[in-house]
């Protein structure tokens, strides 16, 4: 769609630690220095462009300066920026360097055209729901982490089974042992919750799903349940070492008794799209859909 928004000011964040993003880090750079927007860098990322006097802030500080921010990298690296900038309204926009790029969807050919048409405002705006895990010991807070694609409880250790009790909205569903389970948002559900078995979920659904980990049993199914529902994890004594993990990339040690409790973010994250962008033509191109059909 075409929107009036303007973007002013510009975040650009890098994947650190990766050679093959400097060069797109680059060319965005140098793209945006020449459209007359204020840039902004993340302050990892100021290395990877060569030396200047580079305006640049931590991560966290980009949703309030900025009203568009551009990350290079894959998949990883917008789960990252999705939850350090989960309470800001700023834009993203992902340029893939990575993966499959389900969330980073613009190539490196074409930073100039893509980036340059959102700056026009011809883009697609996409709300992406986040969940946050809050962890409860003994009765008492300890920790919490947002997450856009998913949230697993896990045995922790290898080749080792936990038990649990699930409640949703504090209606008790069921007792297992399996090795974990995954809630995952509708973002996620083409990422660690596919490969567990759960469905292809559209993005724009209000709905999460939760998925067994080989449970053992032979009916345990995903469950989708609503988006605003409360899902609570209760912990039992099987598994020595149960952890949980946002986004498999923050995670927390778990005891014995421990509920996780997970409930949707208050605020989405906000994704910028080329306006040629098909949820099922991503499906087609990085799930390999129909790829196999004959003609006959």
């Amino acid at each position: 769609m075409s929107t009036s928004r303007r973007f002013n000011t510009v975040g650009l964040v890098g994947r650190v630690g990766n050679p093959n993003v400097v060069d797109s880090v680059v060319a965005v750079a140098r793209f945006l220095a020449g459209t007359g927007v204020e840039l902004v860098l993340e302050t990892d990322t100021v290395p990877m462009l060569p030396a200047g006097d580079h305006e640049h802030v931590d991560r966290r500080e980009l949703g309030s300066r900025c009203d568009l921010i551009v990350v290079v990298g894959g998949d990883g690296s917008m789960l990252g920026v999705a939850r350090d900038l989960a309470d800001s309204p700023a834009l993203v926009v992902g340029v893939n360097r990575g993966g499959l790029g389900f969330l980073a969807d613009v190539s490196p050919d074409q930073i100039e055209q893509k980036i340059g048409a959102v700056l026009a405002g011809e883009y697609t705006a996409d709300e992406r729901t986040l969940l946050e895990a809050h962890i409860i010991r003994s009765g008492e807070f300890t920790d919490s982490c947002a997450a856009l694609n998913d949230v697993v409880v896990n045995a922790g250790a290898a080749s080792r089974m936990m038990d649990f009790k699930l409640f949703v909205n504090g209606d008790f569903v069921y007792d297992q042992r399996s090795d974990g389970l995954i809630v995952s948002t509708p973002t996620g559900s083409t990422a660690y919750a596919l490969s567990a078995g759960g469905p292809i979920m559209h993005p724009s659904l209000d709905a999460n799903v939760v998925v067994p980990m080989f449970p053992h049993t032979l009916t345990s199914r995903p469950l989708v349940v609503p988006g605003d529902a409360e899902i609570r994890v209760v912990m039992g004594t099987a598994a020595t070492e149960p952890h949980v993990y946002c986004d498999s990339q923050v995670d927390y040690a778990l005891r014995p008794g421990d509920e996780v409790v997970i409930v949707k973010h208050p605020r989405p994250l906000h994704l910028a799209y080329p306006v040629d962008h098909s949820f099922y033509q991503s499906c087609r191109s990085k799930l390999d859909w129909a790829s196999r059909l004959g003609n006959g």
